[in-house]
């Protein structure tokens, strides 16, 4: 691994609180992935495109679409907000990695 996770915490209204982790390679793959896509896309798309475990590729796309990288199209597609979605993306984890979380929902280890 090349140097941190992010990692989503979840309190669901009923049950114990759980995190979810997605290490930094993956995410940067989905972030490439949502480059090299052509318009829109869903999230087994860019899973398929990585080939990165479920719950890693769904993290990394939930932090994306919470810090307005990608946005929704419809349904569930979403497309990316500018230009340069792994830049875009870049920016908001490290952001999130010097910063801090700027909500409870995504940590940094």
């Amino acid at each position: 691994m090349s140097g941190g996770r992010l990692v989503r915490s979840v309190v669901p209204k009923r049950g114990e609180p759980y995190e979810h982790r997605c290490d930094k390679d993956v995410f940067e793959a989905v972030a490439n992935a949502i480059d090299d896509a052509d318009g829109t896309f869903v999230l087994e798309d860019l899973r398929r495109a990585t080939d990165a475990p479920w719950t890693q590729a769904a993290v990394a796309f939930a932090f994306l679409k919470e810090r307005g990288v990608v946005v929704p199209m419809h349904g569930r597609t979403h497309a990316a907000a500018g230009k340069a979605a792994f830049e875009d993306a870049m920016t908001e984890y490290h952001a999130l990695r010097e910063k801090g979380p700027a909500d409870e929902a995504f940590g940094y280890e």
